[in-house]
């Protein structure tokens, strides 16, 4: 007989992920690319809902829902039956089935990490709901077995990628940061980046600053790189068009995310953010925009 949930029903964001910089440095013998990246976490993104059910379910809706799968192949479904297999018989025996919606907010395929913050998402409140009680170790280690990206979604807090994105450090007292997302309705396959890169053995990313505001991380950014973008935009050149509509609504830094299509802008106020976001939309009604905040370090300030 299945055990009552700890939880009657669990929502969970599934923040967009943002590679603000991202660096290819070498490749491994397994083909496997190794990256340096500095990732912040937006309070934008897809929601999960979870709670119990008589038997297991699995439905999607919201804006982007008619771009996903939701067959067994769908992340949110394996970070399901992964940490069911990662708990032992007697307790996974004991385990109420569950009905989960996915409610898409992003993009697919657009270089934000959805996929991978679903699965974390997944993870994190199916470790509530069930009272499975596994610490942050032992969920990243599950993470890790789909996808590189979901340890570090799991953290979702701004951070250092390294490796394959497996290695993760924390950044300290980063503040919270008025963005602006835009992807010019266009998706870009991930692995085809990757085959057009010239060079893979670029430089590991310059120290952050001491003192992280607005102004020190856009001349920090200036000294960095996405060298995933090129190659994307070859590939997709409305990520151009993307980036010069931030720019001209008033972008103190744009660049691509991740592998493409979805570009930011950095901004100075929450305020400048919404109203760049307001601009691009009029001009580009076609397009995914949204105005949002990273998420800051813990204990650094929400105000942007």
């Amino acid at each position: 007989m299945a055990l009552p949930p700890t939880d009657p029903a669990v929502t969970e964001l599934a923040p967009a992920k943002l590679n603000l910089a991202l660096h290819v440095t070498g490749r491994r013998a397994d083909g496997f690319h190794l990256l340096e990246s500095l990732v912040v976490f937006t309070r934008f993104g897809d929601r999960l809902h979870v709670e119990p059910a008589a038997e297991d379910g699995f439905a999607i809706d919201g804006p982007f829902a008619d771009q996903l799968d939701a067959g067994a192949d769908n992340l949110v479904l394996r970070a399901r039956e992964a940490l069911r297999q990662a708990l032992p018989e007697p307790a996974r025996q004991a385990l109420a089935p569950v009905t989960i919606r996915l409610e898409k907010n992003l993009p697919v395929a657009s270089g934000i990490g959805g996929g991978s913050s679903d699965a974390a998402a997944a993870l994190r409140s199916l470790n509530r709901l069930w009272g499975s009680k596994l610490d942050d170790r032992a969920l990243a280690d599950i993470g890790a077995g789909l996808g590189a990206d979901v340890p570090m979604c799991l953290t979702a807090r701004p951070l250092v990628a390294k490796g394959i994105g497996e290695i993760v450090e924390p950044v300290a007292d980063f503040p919270t940061l008025a963005l602006v997302l835009v992807n010019p309705d266009v998706a870009v396959a991930t692995p085809e980046v990757f085959a057009r890169l010239t060079r893979r053995d670029g430089e590991s990313l310059p120290p952050l600053p001491g003192a992280i505001d607005f102004h020190s991380l856009r001349n920090w950014l200036e000294t960095t790189r996405n060298d995933l973008e090129p190659a994307a935009r070859e590939i997709q050149p409305a990520i151009g068009h993307a980036i010069a509509a931030l720019d001209k609504a008033g972008s103190g830094f744009s660049r691509m995310s991740g592998s493409g299509a979805t570009c930011f802008g950095l901004f100075e106020t929450g305020n400048v953010a919404k109203r760049a976001a307001l601009a691009i939309r009029a001009k580009h009604p076609g397009w995914f925009v949204a105005a949002t905040r990273g998420m800051p370090s813990p204990g650094r300030s929400e105000e942007a």
